[in-house]
């Protein structure tokens, strides 16, 4: 899956959603990983958490439990315990063997092509980006390298014996401890090997992130010692996890590490890096699943609360959701994106690190921009963890539409999110209003439309300055409701001014 290797030949299915009439919801085609026989799946974060990108939403109580409940209700689903394990802890089959049939045509193709077909799936249309993070540790002298460590929340932080996670791999509670290195960073995150509901599982999370340093940061030819379909590293942690194997685990991330540091210390990651314009949508939904888990998921309770028949209700648009939205829209690095109404900050967080804009999100509710300004800190360094420059993030709090930062940054703005689902129509008149300043071309996403037949064209003023595209989205694309539904794309009439550029 390799960046520098030639075009898949296996062709993926193009999804199209548009329009006026109803569509049968498509199908999410698998993530790949090194295994086989069993894909993770696209939606298969490290603890199937909401894969959050949040929004305020407008409306009545009923919606605000309804956002809430789905989101724990995904949190349940990701930490329930398997079938037939009474005692709350994780099972592992004893067997090496772990075929799943023949019925799936991608868990039977190698490894390797299943990489490369993920990787047609992502964004690469920006060869202006500059991908490597700018404090990447490219193997200089350790003794010259300030010693002060990346100030993120370790894994081993929310989900430990000491927060009444069990012990797993048979091994002790003075067994757990591992360390885990990652691509940008000389320092690495500490682990115990755990398992708690609703908590980060420990092997999933480690298993994931060798899978895609592996399949993303490193040619075929380096990538061979990690993801050999028989001996690779990512084979002995998963034929380990599989026996129980405690010690066995524990010795091949020790030798993922060593390895990885080596290529780090020759500056193989850097020089990769530099050769690399784009990140793929599963590797962008991870780290973001990682700052959402270390962060506002110990915390998600807060987003239970609401103002009854306000503006101030919370609910989530999902990864695949912003993925498809900033492609739409072509957002690039060089291009501005504002979410009003940006909650925990999610989607402001996504369309920075996936295409390397410039970011901005408004949020008035106390507790979202609180964990919206957790998450952030959390995302800096996690991106210097993963050597991922993003794109500038600004969030706001307060009342989007008296801001006086985001209205500036509404002028230049190319894309805007606005979730009005649910919101007043005092609000989404208000919104109509300040659309008014924004440059023509501009793009506005939206739950719902702001021009409605039943207004005179000559007194609608979204009509006259609005062009509409009406389109629909699948299942599991918003926390409040499983079902598909509709949304929106205008954009600002006018003639596009050209750049001085």
């Amino acid at each position: 899956m390799s960046i520098f290797n030639q075009k898949s030949k296996f062709k993926v299915k193009t999804e199209i959603r548009t329009v006026r009439q109803a569509v049968e919801s498509p199908k999410m085609m698998p993530t790949q990983t090194p295994s086989a026989k069993k894909p993770i799946s696209a939606r298969a974060t490290p603890r199937a958490s909401p894969h959050p990108s949040s929004v305020s939403l407008g409306g009545s109580a009923n919606d605000s439990l309804r956002a809430a409940s789905g989101i724990r209700a995904r949190k349940r689903r990701a930490g329930a315990s398997p079938a037939n394990n009474h005692n709350n802890s994780p099972s592992f089959s004893d067997s090496d063997d772990e075929s799943d049939g023949d019925e799936d045509w991608e868990g039977n193709l190698d490894a390797r092509k299943r990489q490369k077909r993920a990787h047609q799936e992502r964004r690469l249309a920006d060869p202006n980006r500059a991908l490597r993070h700018p404090r990447l540790w490219a193997g200089e002298d350790l003794e010259a390298v300030v010693s002060k460590r990346l100030p993120i929340i370790h894994a081993s932080d929310v989900a430990s014996v000491n927060d009444k996670c069990q012990p797993v791999l048979g091994l002790a509670q003075n067994e757990v401890w591992v360390r885990l290195q990652y691509p940008g960073s000389r320092h690495p995150e500490r682990y115990e090997l755990v398992w708690g509901k609703d908590k980060i599982e420990a092997l999933k999370d480690i298993m994931k992130v060798v899978n895609y340093v592996a399949s993303t940061y490193l040619t075929d030819d380096e990538a061979q010692v990690f993801l050999e379909q028989n001996t690779g590293i990512y084979r002995k942690l998963e034929k380990s996890k599989n026996t129980n194997d405690g010690a066995g685990f524990k010795a091949a991330l020790k030798e993922y590490n060593e390895r990885l540091f080596a290529l780090q210390k020759k500056s193989v990651i850097a020089k990769n890096l530099d050769a690399m314009h784009g990140i793929p949508r599963e590797l962008v939904a991870f780290i973001l699943d990682q700052v959402y888990d270390r962060t506002v998921a110990p915390n998600v309770e807060l987003l239970a609360k609401y103002e009854n028949g306000t503006d101030n209700v919370y609910g989530e648009l999902l990864h695949p959701f912003i993925s498809d939205m900033l492609e739409r829209t072509n957002l690039t690095s060089d291009k501005v994106f504002v979410d009003l109404g940006s909650g925990v900050g999610n989607v402001v967080l996504q369309a920075a690190l996936e295409t390397g804009c410039e970011s901005w999100g408004c949020e008035m509710m106390e507790n979202a921009c609180n964990l919206a300004e957790a998450q952030q800190k959390e995302f800096s360094a996690r991106c210097r963890l993963w050597g991922i420059a993003s794109g500038k993030v600004h969030l706001e709090r307060g009342d989007f539409r008296k801001n006086d930062k985001i209205l500036t940054a509404l002028k230049r703005a190319d894309v805007v999110l606005v979730n009005n689902q649910a919101f007043t129509s005092q609000l989404n008149d208000n919104l109509v209003n300040m659309f008014l300043d924004l440059r023509p071309g501009c793009k506005i996403i939206s739950l719902k439309t702001f021009v409605h037949d039943n207004k005179l064209a000559e007194n609608d003023v979204a009509t006259s300055i609005l062009d509409v595209e009406h389109l629909t989205y699948p299942e599991e694309y918003v926390s409040w409701t499983s079902a598909s539904g509709t949304y929106c794309i205008s954009t600002r009439k006018g003639q596009p001014v050209e750049s001085d550029s």
